[in-house]
Protein backbone atom coordinates (compact mmCIF):
# COMPACT_ATOMS: atom_id res chain seq x y z
CA UNK A 1 0.00 0.00 0.00
CA UNK A 2 0.99 3.29 -0.65
CA UNK A 3 1.53 5.63 1.94
CA UNK A 4 1.38 9.64 1.93
CA UNK A 5 5.14 9.68 2.96
CA UNK A 6 5.75 7.57 0.02
CA UNK A 7 3.58 9.81 -2.13
CA UNK A 8 5.74 12.71 -1.18
CA UNK A 9 8.70 11.15 -1.75
CA UNK A 10 8.48 10.28 -4.75
CA UNK A 11 7.17 13.85 -5.51
CA UNK A 12 9.97 14.89 -4.34
CA UNK A 13 12.30 12.83 -6.58
CA UNK A 14 10.64 13.61 -9.42
CA UNK A 15 11.05 17.44 -8.63
CA UNK A 16 15.45 16.60 -8.96
CA UNK A 17 15.51 16.76 -5.18
CA UNK A 18 18.95 15.43 -4.16
CA UNK A 19 20.79 15.14 -1.19
CA UNK A 20 22.18 18.42 0.09
CA UNK A 21 19.50 20.26 -1.01
CA UNK A 22 17.11 22.29 1.45
CA UNK A 23 13.35 21.76 0.87
CA UNK A 24 11.30 24.31 2.72
CA UNK A 25 8.22 22.86 4.61
CA UNK A 26 6.07 23.79 7.48
CA UNK A 27 6.95 23.76 10.95
CA UNK A 28 3.20 23.83 11.96
CA UNK A 29 2.82 20.03 10.87
CA UNK A 30 3.50 16.40 12.23
CA UNK A 31 6.99 15.57 11.97
CA UNK A 32 6.44 13.22 9.21
CA UNK A 33 7.15 15.70 5.91
CA UNK A 34 10.79 17.26 7.50
CA UNK A 35 11.25 12.90 7.71
CA UNK A 36 10.83 12.30 4.69
CA UNK A 37 12.69 15.09 3.20
CA UNK A 38 15.92 14.12 5.42
CA UNK A 39 15.33 10.31 4.00
CA UNK A 40 15.79 11.69 0.33
CA UNK A 41 18.76 13.08 1.89
CA UNK A 42 17.69 16.92 1.81
CA UNK A 43 17.16 19.37 4.67
CA UNK A 44 13.87 20.57 5.84
CA UNK A 45 14.05 24.05 6.32
CA UNK A 46 10.95 25.48 8.09
CA UNK A 47 8.58 28.16 7.29
CA UNK A 48 6.01 29.73 9.30
CA UNK A 49 1.94 29.55 8.50
CA UNK A 50 -0.77 31.98 7.72
CA UNK A 51 -2.70 32.53 11.11
CA UNK A 52 -6.27 32.31 9.44
CA UNK A 53 -5.13 28.87 7.14
CA UNK A 54 -2.99 27.19 9.34
CA UNK A 55 -0.74 26.90 5.79
CA UNK A 56 2.57 28.07 4.47
CA UNK A 57 2.29 31.71 4.58
CA UNK A 58 4.37 32.61 0.89
CA UNK A 59 5.62 35.60 2.61
CA UNK A 60 7.57 33.35 4.95
CA UNK A 61 8.49 30.74 1.91
CA UNK A 62 9.77 33.96 0.47
CA UNK A 63 12.48 34.47 3.21
CA UNK A 64 13.43 30.96 3.46
CA UNK A 65 14.26 30.66 0.20
CA UNK A 66 18.20 30.03 -0.80
CA UNK A 67 20.47 29.13 -3.90
CA UNK A 68 19.98 25.47 -1.89
CA UNK A 69 16.57 25.34 -1.85
CA UNK A 70 15.29 22.48 -4.40
CA UNK A 71 11.33 22.85 -3.45
CA UNK A 72 8.43 23.91 -1.40
CA UNK A 73 5.94 21.03 0.58
CA UNK A 74 2.89 23.10 1.18
CA UNK A 75 0.57 21.21 3.30
CA UNK A 76 -3.24 20.86 3.06
CA UNK A 77 -3.54 21.60 6.88
CA UNK A 78 -6.81 20.38 8.82
CA UNK A 79 -8.52 20.03 4.98
CA UNK A 80 -7.87 23.95 4.27
CA UNK A 81 -5.99 23.58 0.24
CA UNK A 82 -2.62 25.95 0.72
CA UNK A 83 -2.49 28.98 -0.73
CA UNK A 84 -1.26 27.64 -4.08
CA UNK A 85 -1.13 30.43 -6.06
CA UNK A 86 0.57 33.07 -4.20
CA UNK A 87 2.97 30.54 -3.47
CA UNK A 88 3.19 29.77 -7.08
CA UNK A 89 4.50 33.09 -7.03
CA UNK A 90 7.57 32.45 -5.26
CA UNK A 91 8.03 29.26 -7.25
CA UNK A 92 8.08 31.12 -10.05
CA UNK A 93 10.30 34.17 -9.45
CA UNK A 94 13.14 31.58 -7.53
CA UNK A 95 12.28 28.67 -10.22
CA UNK A 96 11.37 26.27 -7.45
CA UNK A 97 8.69 23.70 -7.63
CA UNK A 98 5.81 23.91 -4.78
CA UNK A 99 4.62 20.39 -3.70
CA UNK A 100 1.03 19.89 -2.43
CA UNK A 101 0.81 17.48 0.27
CA UNK A 102 -2.09 16.36 2.76
CA UNK A 103 -5.46 16.66 0.87
CA UNK A 104 -6.91 13.16 1.37
CA UNK A 105 -9.01 11.45 -1.48
CA UNK A 106 -13.03 11.34 0.73
CA UNK A 107 -16.29 10.90 -0.58
CA UNK A 108 -18.18 14.08 -1.69
CA UNK A 109 -21.02 13.53 0.26
CA UNK A 110 -19.09 13.15 3.27
CA UNK A 111 -16.93 16.48 2.92
CA UNK A 112 -20.46 18.45 2.11
CA UNK A 113 -21.93 17.02 5.10
CA UNK A 114 -19.02 18.33 7.08
CA UNK A 115 -18.94 22.05 5.68
CA UNK A 116 -22.33 22.13 6.91
CA UNK A 117 -21.66 20.85 10.22
CA UNK A 118 -18.98 23.50 10.16
CA UNK A 119 -21.53 26.07 8.80
CA UNK A 120 -23.76 25.44 11.94
CA UNK A 121 -20.91 25.70 14.66
CA UNK A 122 -19.57 28.66 13.11
CA UNK A 123 -23.13 30.46 13.16
CA UNK A 124 -23.57 29.55 16.78
CA UNK A 125 -20.26 29.50 18.51
CA UNK A 126 -19.34 32.61 20.72
CA UNK A 127 -16.06 33.56 22.51
CA UNK A 128 -13.61 31.56 20.18
CA UNK A 129 -11.96 32.34 17.22
CA UNK A 130 -14.26 30.02 14.34
CA UNK A 131 -11.84 28.82 11.31
CA UNK A 132 -12.84 30.58 7.94
CA UNK A 133 -12.06 29.17 4.75
CA UNK A 134 -10.01 31.63 2.42
CA UNK A 135 -12.13 33.29 -0.39
CA UNK A 136 -12.09 30.58 -3.37
CA UNK A 137 -10.34 28.05 -0.74
CA UNK A 138 -12.94 24.80 -0.54
CA UNK A 139 -12.36 23.77 3.35
CA UNK A 140 -12.83 19.78 3.51
CA UNK A 141 -12.71 20.14 7.46
CA UNK A 142 -11.15 17.06 8.35
CA UNK A 143 -10.76 19.78 11.67
CA UNK A 144 -12.88 21.61 13.21
CA UNK A 145 -10.14 23.95 14.40
CA UNK A 146 -10.83 27.11 16.77
CA UNK A 147 -8.82 29.19 18.42
CA UNK A 148 -9.52 30.28 22.55
CA UNK A 149 -8.30 33.65 22.92
CA UNK A 150 -6.66 34.81 26.09
CA UNK A 151 -3.32 33.78 27.72
CA UNK A 152 -2.41 31.04 25.01
CA UNK A 153 -1.60 27.66 26.18
CA UNK A 154 -3.26 27.58 29.52
CA UNK A 155 -6.38 29.15 28.93
CA UNK A 156 -6.51 27.55 25.63
CA UNK A 157 -5.81 23.81 27.99
CA UNK A 158 -8.09 25.23 30.93
CA UNK A 159 -10.79 25.26 27.84
CA UNK A 160 -10.42 22.09 26.77
CA UNK A 161 -10.92 20.20 30.61
CA UNK A 162 -13.76 22.32 30.99
CA UNK A 163 -15.32 21.28 28.12
CA UNK A 164 -14.37 17.20 28.69
CA UNK A 165 -16.00 18.21 31.62
CA UNK A 166 -18.91 18.89 29.86
CA UNK A 167 -18.22 15.93 27.64
CA UNK A 168 -17.41 17.42 24.98
CA UNK A 169 -14.28 15.50 23.24
CA UNK A 170 -11.41 17.62 22.00
CA UNK A 171 -7.40 17.89 21.73
CA UNK A 172 -5.08 20.20 20.56
CA UNK A 173 -4.03 19.54 17.31
CA UNK A 174 -0.49 19.97 17.91
CA UNK A 175 1.25 20.67 20.70
CA UNK A 176 4.82 21.15 19.11
CA UNK A 177 5.95 22.78 16.15
CA UNK A 178 8.09 20.73 14.52
CA UNK A 179 11.26 23.08 14.54
CA UNK A 180 10.92 22.77 18.29
CA UNK A 181 10.62 19.43 18.48
CA UNK A 182 13.50 16.81 20.40
CA UNK A 183 14.13 15.51 16.11
CA UNK A 184 14.96 19.08 15.25
CA UNK A 185 15.73 21.61 18.25
CA UNK A 186 15.82 24.36 15.61
CA UNK A 187 16.69 28.37 16.80
CA UNK A 188 14.06 29.86 15.12
CA UNK A 189 10.92 32.08 16.00
CA UNK A 190 7.96 31.40 14.26
CA UNK A 191 5.13 33.38 15.42
CA UNK A 192 2.40 32.32 13.99
CA UNK A 193 3.40 28.64 14.01
CA UNK A 194 3.67 29.30 18.06
CA UNK A 195 0.87 30.76 18.51
CA UNK A 196 -1.08 28.43 16.46
CA UNK A 197 0.02 25.49 18.74
CA UNK A 198 -0.67 27.54 22.51
CA UNK A 199 -4.30 28.84 20.77
CA UNK A 200 -5.95 25.58 18.86
CA UNK A 201 -8.46 23.63 19.56
CA UNK A 202 -10.10 21.13 17.47
CA UNK A 203 -13.85 20.37 18.64
CA UNK A 204 -16.11 17.43 17.28
CA UNK A 205 -16.97 17.79 13.85
CA UNK A 206 -17.64 14.19 11.58
CA UNK A 207 -19.62 13.52 8.66
CA UNK A 208 -21.79 11.38 10.84
CA UNK A 209 -22.34 13.87 13.66
CA UNK A 210 -26.58 14.95 14.59
CA UNK A 211 -27.95 18.30 14.93
CA UNK A 212 -28.20 16.85 18.45
CA UNK A 213 -24.62 16.52 19.00
CA UNK A 214 -23.42 19.51 17.45
CA UNK A 215 -25.64 21.54 19.30
CA UNK A 216 -24.03 19.94 23.31
CA UNK A 217 -21.15 21.11 21.39
CA UNK A 218 -22.22 24.60 20.96
CA UNK A 219 -23.87 25.10 24.07
CA UNK A 220 -20.89 23.26 26.22
CA UNK A 221 -18.65 25.87 24.51
CA UNK A 222 -20.75 28.90 25.02
CA UNK A 223 -21.80 28.28 28.77
CA UNK A 224 -18.32 28.44 29.56
CA UNK A 225 -18.02 32.37 27.71
CA UNK A 226 -16.01 30.72 24.78
CA UNK A 227 -13.17 32.11 27.34
CA UNK A 228 -12.64 31.54 30.92
CA UNK A 229 -10.72 33.43 33.52
CA UNK A 230 -7.45 34.42 32.32
CA UNK A 231 -4.59 32.08 33.75
CA UNK A 232 -2.61 33.46 36.29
Amino acid sequence: MVTPADELRCELARAGVRSGDEVIVPSYDVCETAHVVLSVGAEPVFADIDPVTFCLSAASVETAVTDRTAAVVAVHTFGHPADLAALGDVSRRHRVPVLGHGLEAEPTAAIARRRAHAQYLTARLKGVRTPRAQRAAEHGYQKYVVRVPGNGRPDRDAFARALRARGVDCQAPLLTPVHRSAAFRRELRLAETERACDESLALPLAADMTRRELQRVVSACNALGGLLQPAG
